[in-house]
């Protein structure tokens, strides 16, 4: 993936912001793109490199995020009344710098960022990360009475399972995906995912518990 931003660390790019949608690397992003502008920026970006940064929009405030993610276009299905339904992928993390246009659509100078190298290896707090994880989703199937699974393509390294951690938090938690977004270490990010994680096993198991101690008293 790093391949692909080497040859330039500040770069103009069409700005797309999404409210409630925080995207990471790697992560798929599906669209359904009906208004005009951002249409004529989809049709731009096809003729070009196919893409464009995603950022936070707070539906409440209307403000938006300096830190987003790329994404690729990577499929589009056009409509006969000229929508179009895209699939993307997140590629890189950016910071805007500036904005160079604001209509039709956004355009902002974008410089990539990318995590701190680390000092220590950090497979050991992954691996406690997906531990927890497995916890969360083995109490989540026992509460349910449905059976859920963890893809078998979970992410090994422990930036990118980082990434996958944060881009499947449970939703109306926004604001703390963006700050995930944002941190550029590693450690910092896994280590506050346990935190989280370990919260939602401890809420999960206690719900557990009840629900075999209501189901035994029948």
């Amino acid at each position: 993936m790093a391949s692909l931003f080497s040859d330039v660390s500040v770069r103009e790019l069409p700005l797309f912001p999404l409210p409630e949608v925080v995207l990471f690397p790697e992560h798929p992003l599906p669209l359904h793109i009906f208004e005009y502008r951002y249409r004529m920026m989809m049709n731009t970006i096809l003729e070009s490199d196919r893409r464009f940064g995603v950022l936070l929009l707070d539906p409440e405030t209307k403000g938006i995020a300096k830190v987003g993610c790329c994404a690729e276009v990577l499929r589009v299905q056009r409509l006969p009344d000229d929508r179009l339904y895209v699939w993307a992928r997140g590629q890189q993390r950016f910071r805007v710098l500036e904005y160079t246009r604001t209509k039709p659509y956004s355009v902002g100078l974008v410089e990539w960022i990318t995590d701190e190298t680390p000092d220590q290896d950090l497979h050991p707090l992954a691996g406690d990360v997906e531990r927890l994880l497995r916890d969360v989703v083995h109490l989540s199937s026992k509460i349910s009475g449905e059976e859920v699974n963890l893809p078998d393509n979970l992410p090994t390294m422990p930036t990118e399972l980082s990434y996958w951690v944060a881009s499947n938090l449970s939703r109306g938690v926004h604001g703390e995906q963006q700050h995930l977004l944002e941190l550029q270490d590693t450690a910092t990010r896994l280590e506050r995912e346990m935190e989280i994680l370990t919260s939602t096993r401890n809420y999960l198991a206690a719900r557990a518990a009840l629900k075999d101690t209501l189901g035994s008293s029948d």
